[in-house]
C-alpha cells in the first residue's frame, strides 16, 4: 500500500477555471462519436472504484452523483479529447483530496520542460535547466523567481495543479513565463520545450515488441533518476540521499546497517514525495528500540492503530537529522512527524507539502491487444497522529526552518545540507554540499 502522492495536490479551489481555459480549442469534428462514449466509459468506471473504495462512504460531504452527472453532460458537449479528460479530473478533483486523482491517458506528445520548479517557503524558484535546451538557451537559470507561467501564479495552494495540467493532464510544447533573476527585474520569456512523438496506444501483440522495449528503458531510466545514494565523512557522518520510500524492508535493513557504525544520520527527504507504507514502518523499526505507534488508520469501516515493530539490537543508536522541504510529502511527513513527537531527532528545512493521506491505484484500459491504459488513485485511509492530528494540508514545520535563497539556488550552494553536517561536527561547505547530490535530467522527453 502506497502512501504518497509525486504530484503534490494541496488545495483544489483553481481547477475548474484551469481545466476550462487550458483544454485546446477545436472544433466539434475533432471528437469523434468512439471517442466521446470511450471518455464516458471512464468516467463512470472511475466514479464506480470511487464510491466503492473512497475511505469516507459521505465523501466529506460532496454530492459525488451530482458532480459526475454534470461532467457527463459535459463530455457530451467536449470538443477534444484533452477537454474530455480535464472534465474527468475535474469530477475527481471535487473531493479537494491530496491523493484521488484522475490519471490520463498518455499523450503521443511527449514534453519535457527542461527544467526543475519548486516552492520555497510562498515562492516559487527555479532550481534546475537542463543545458542544452531551449530553456537554458532564453536564459532560465536556477535561482530564478517563477513570477507566472501562461498567465498563472504559482502558489503553495495551486502549485500541484500546474504540475498535473502540465504533466500529465495537458502537456504544452511551449510556455511563456515571467520570472525575475537575484538583484534583476522581471522579465517576460517564451521558450519551446523538448518533445518528441510517442504513442497514445501500447501494442503487446507479436509485431508490437518494441512498446515493451520503450516501457522498460523508461523504467530503467527512471529507477536511473531516482536511485538512493550515500555520502560518508569519516565515522562521524553518513548522508542518505533518500528519494523515495520504495525499498523492501531487507533493502531498508541492508541501507540502515551502512548507517550503525556513524555518530550522526542524516536522512535528505527533500523532493521525496513518500511511497510504500512498508518502507516506512522498516525504516522507523531501524530507528528506535521499541515498538513505535505512528498514530491511526481511519478507513471507511474501521480505525486501526500504525505500528512500527522494532528491528531489535541492530537498530541505529546515533544522532539523527532530517531534511525537509515543500516536495516532502506523505510518508516523508509522517517520519518526520513521528521523530518530532518522539523526540528522536531533528528536522530541517522547509514546510512539508501537507499531502498525508494513504492511497490505492486502480489501473484500467480501453483495447486488448492494443491497449490505452488510463488509471484513478483513491484514497482509502486517513492517518491521524498521536497527537490526535492530521497532517493532510498543514504538513510538517521543522524545528528548524531553513530556506534556500535564489542567489544560493544559483550557485547551488546547499547551506541546509551544509547547516545539518555542522551539528554532526562536520564541516562541509555549502558548495560542495550542493555538489554531492547534482540533479539528474532523463536523456528524452
Amino acid at each position: 500500500m502506497k502512501i504518497c502522492r509525486k504530484l503534490i495536490l494541496p488545495s483544489l479551489l483553481p481547477l475548474t477555471l484551469l481545466v476550462v481555459c487550458v483544454a485546446p480549442r477545436v472544433s466539434a469534428q475533432g471528437l469523434s462519436k468512439n471517442d466521446r462514449e470511450t471518455g464516458l466509459m471512464m468516467l463512470d468506471r472511475v466514479k464506480d472504484e470511487i464510491k466503492k473504495n473512497y475511505f469516507d462512504p459521505n465523501f466529506k460531504g460532496v454530492n459525488l452523483d451530482e458532480k459526475f452527472k454534470a461532467a457527463e453532460e459535459k463530455i457530451k458537449q467536449a470538443t477534444s479529447n484533452g477537454q474530455l479528460f480535464g472534465l474527468i479530473a475535474q469530477a475527481v478533483i471535487s473531493l479537494d483530496d491530496s491523493h484521488t486523482v484522475f490519471i490520463p491517458p498518455q499523450r503521443a506528445l511527449r514534453v519535457s520542460y527542461d527544467w526543475r520548479i519548486q516552492m520555497v517557503g510562498d515562492t516559487c524558484y527555479i532550481t534546475g535547466v537542463k543545458p542544452g535546451t531551449d530553456a537554458e538557451a532564453k536564459g532560465l537559470k536556477a535561482g530564478d523567481i517563477l513570477h507566472v507561467i501562461d498567465g498563472y501564479k504559482p502558489t503553495r495552494e495551486n502549485f500541484w495543479l500546474l504540475n498535473y495540467l502540465y504533466n500529465l493532464l495537458q502537456p504544452r510544447p511551449s510556455v511563456e513565463v515571467t520570472v525575475q533573476s537575484p538583484g534583476g527585474e522581471p522579465r517576460k520569456v517564451a521558450y519551446n520545450a523538448s518533445t518528441r512523438q510517442g504513442k497514445k496506444q501500447l501494442d503487446f501483440t507479436a509485431n508490437g515488441l518494441l512498446d515493451y522495449y520503450d516501457l522498460l528503458r523508461e523504467s530503467q531510466e527512471y529507477d536511473r533518476i531516482n536511485a538512493h545514494h550515500f555520502e560518508s565523512f569519516g565515522k562521524e557522518l553518513l548522508i542518505w540521499k533518500m528519494p523515495q520510500f520504495d525499498l523492501t524492508k531487507s533493502q531498508t535493513d541492508e541501507m540502515m546497517d551502512k548507517a550503525r557504525g556513524y555518530k550522526t544520520l542524516i536522512i535528505d527527504l527533500r523532493d521525496n514525495g513518500g511511497g510504500y507504507e512498508e518502507t516506512l514502518l522498516r525504516l522507523i523499526g531501524n530507528l528506535f528500540d521499541h515498538d513505535v505507534k505512528l498514530g491511526d488508520i481511519k478507513r471507511r469501516k474501521e480505525t486501526k492503530p500504525l505500528i512500527a515493530k522494532a528491528r531489535g539490537a541492530d537498530y541505529f543508536k546515533g544522532q539523527l537529522i532530517l531534511l525537509v522541504d515543500s516536495n516532502s510529502g506523505s510518508a516523508s511527513e509522517v517520519l518526520s512527524r513521528v521523530v518530532q513527537l518522539e523526540k528522536r531527532g531533528t528536522v530541517i528545512g522547509d514546510r512539508t507539502a501537507g499531502a498525508v493521506m494513504r492511497s490505492k491505484g486502480y489501473g484500467f484500459h480501453v483495447g486488448v491487444d492494443t491497449i490505452v491504459p488510463y488509471g484513478v488513485s483513491i484514497t482509502d485511509a486517513d492517518v491521524v497522529m498521536t497527537d490526535g492530528a492530521s497532517l493532510e494540508k498543514v504538513g510538517v514545520t521543522p524545528d528548524k526552518v531553513m530556506l534556500p535563497t535564489g542567489a544560493e539556488l544559483r550557485a547551488q550552494s546547499d547551506t541546509v545540507l551544509a547547516y545539518a553536517a555542522s551539528l554532526a561536527e562536520v564541516k562541509l561547505e555549502p558548495e560542495k554540499a550542493g555538489a554531492l547530490f547534482p540533479t539528474k535530467w532523463k536523456l528524452k522527453p
